[in-house]
């Protein structure tokens, strides 16, 4: 059976305070859903965190509007460090992340007037699509881009949904290609240019002449959870005229500030292994079977892309649908391209927090 990527499931991002800088992103971005709340430890990520079992807690939040979800991340075994640079495009890594919405104006003026650091006004990408940047109150800046794809119509105000996927600063675009496109299926260019951009104008560095290229997928996504995920694009970031790029994770552990690993949901973990080995892109971590995570369970595994970028891969196996009600799904002996009834996905909502 040949591996199925179903979606972004969530983009992780490591913070000092999981309850304060969540409620910040119900307010302002409506990812408002609760899949699942645990403190543990992370035995299996010792390759990354000093080679020491480090504990944390962790909150997956998502919006019923639709896109990936947020996988909010702190430690409670240390403090959690930020860079000690300032991190600017053409870094290396997870740079910015892609957060959809229906109304790219609607949402400017939501955030505008709720007081929201906007990193300039609503600009054109290089196709001729609205988008703004915005910074939470932890540094992380967000693209809010057009997204007319809706998971379910919600309430909220500011009209925007989840990750609907990310800007990575790369040292070699095509050498990176090899991983987003050829392996993760993000093979349509939208766009390939270099210039000096003006949308980047308010960006650390934005002055400065990159190469940028918008991938996206050609096929619709299949698997369990594939309508409520969504779309996704990913664009890469090639620095032209710097010569000082760093690594934003250089010298710090995985799960510290920032935006710490991209995560895909996908079905035959197994197939997907082969394939990201004979391409150069082997699994760094594989938790080799059901991995309990409180409330939820499945089999993760990571590779890094060609500049050390954190790349995390979650088979579901066991997902909360109404935790109050005890209502969990087992996905294991389900047909792994079909879509769970829409009946079902939106009865997760019932785990939102106001």
């Amino acid at each position: 059976m040949e591996k199925i990527i179903c979606g972004i499931q969530q983009i992780g991002i490591g913070v000092p305070n999981v309850q304060e800088i969540w409620k910040w992103y119900r307010k302002f971005f409506g990812v408002d859903v609760r899949i699942f709340e645990e403190a543990a430890e992370a035995p299996l990520m010792t390759r990354y965190t000093g080679g020491k079992v480090q504990s944390r807690t962790a909150t997956l939040a998502l919006s019923m509007e639709g896109g990936g979800g947020f996988e909010i991340w702190q430690f409670t075994s240390r403090d959690t460090e930020k860079p000690k640079f300032d991190v600017q495009l053409g870094d290396f890594g997870l740079y910015i992340c892609r957060l959809k919405s229906r109304d790219v104006q609607a949402s400017f003026d939501y955030m505008s007037k709720n007081g929201a650091k906007l990193l300039g006004g609503i600009k054109k990408t290089p196709h001729g699509e609205p988008h703004f940047f915005v910074e939470d109150p932890n540094g992380n800046i967000f693209n809010v881009v057009e997204e007319q794809n809706v998971f379910q119509k919600t309430k909220f105000e500011g009209k925007t949904g989840g990750a609907a996927g990310v800007m990575i600063g790369v040292s070699d675009i095509d050498a990176a290609k090899k991983l987003y496109a050829d392996i993760l299926g993000y093979s349509t260019v939208e766009y390939d240019e270099t210039s000096v951009f003006d949308c980047f104008s308010e960006l650390p560095q934005g002055d400065k002449k990159v190469r940028r290229v918008l991938l996206s997928h050609p096929e619709t996504r299949k698997g369990p959870f594939a309508p409520l995920l969504g779309p996704t694009k990913i664009e890469l970031v090639q620095a032209v005229e710097r010569t000082d790029c760093k690594k934003i994770f250089k010298d710090r552990f995985w799960g510290d500030w920032g935006f710490i690993h991209l995560c895909f949901d996908v079905r035959n973990m197994d197939a997907l292994q082969k394939e990201c080995e004979a391409a150069g892109f082997p699994f760094t971590v594989d938790s080799g079977a059901t991995f309990d995570m409180g409330e939820a369970g499945g089999r993760f595994s990571y590779i890094e892309d060609p500049d050390g970028a954190w790349i995390e891969f979650v088979e579901t196996h066991k997902v909360p649908v109404m935790k109050k009600l005890g209502w969990y799904i087992n996905l294991k002996n389900r047909d792994p391209k079909k879509s769970l009834p829409k009946w079902m996905l939106k009865a997760m909502g019932m785990n939102r927090v106001k």
